[in-house]
């Protein structure tokens, strides 16, 4: 009988998505899963808990790739933030494309009910972590809880754009998927031109310009 082989946690995901990709359907259980592949099911254990664990490590695995390709790049650190975001996307809707027949087979039934899905509740949870340190100029105001609101709806606001191209990309059947990049620049460009604070900015200074002024209260 062969011996048992050492498991690492990359060796882990490999087989996972292998076994995923050579089946057509997630493995009855980890003692199957390890006797295929010839390692202590016991060691499994010392990396994840679950499958589902091992799931959600794999989206995580898929935005980390993206961000250190992204940091590899000087130029990318000189970036605006709406020209980060925009590099973000394409470079993870790249490697998402690369890995397309394993999402599909994990997520793709469940597009309608995507932002509920615990396989993306760690990307979730780095994205917007990304989203935090990429300094978007929201409107100050001064109030500590408004401005944890309107941070808490900034990330809410962009996980749930990530979530919707990730939609638009499963269902897309465009050629090199050529309309999600489209969908992509519009998306990411028409929420950051909303963001724009300079135009409100302007208003509430006329505002307070004319409330404070003798001529406007006489």
């Amino acid at each position: 009988m062969a011996r048992k082989k050492n498991i690492t946690e990359d060796d882990l995901v490999t087989n996972y998505m292998d076994y995923i990709l050579t089946n057509g359907k997630n493995p009855d259980s980890v003692f199957s899963f390890s006797k295929q592949y010839n390692f202590q099911e016991k060691d499994y254990y010392k990396f994840y808990g679950n499958f589902s664990a091992l799931e959600q490590s794999i989206f995580k695995i898929f935005y980390d790739k993206t961000v250190f390709l992204l940091e590899k790049n000087n130029e990318y650190r000189n970036y605006s933030p709406r020209d980060k975001m925009l590099s973000f996307y394409y470079s993870f809707f790249e490697l998402l494309t690369a890995n397309r027949s394993y999402v599909v087979h994990s997520i793709g039934s469940q597009t309608k009910n995507l932002k509920k899905r615990d396989t993306l509740k760690l990307l979730k949870k780095s994205f917007c972590d990304y989203v935090d340190k990429l300094d978007i100029c929201i409107l100050e105001t001064n109030q500590e809880t408004l401005d944890n609101i309107q941070n808490k709806t900034l990330r809410e606001s962009a996980w749930f754009q990530l979530v919707l191209t990730i939609k638009y990309w499963l269902e897309d059947t465009s050629a090199s998927f050529e309309r999600t990049d489209i969908f992509i620049e519009k998306a990411v460009n028409t929420s950051f031109d909303l963001m724009d604070t300079t135009p409100l900015s302007s208003i509430l200074d006329l505002g307070k310009f004319i409330y404070k002024d003798k001529l406007f209260r006489n």
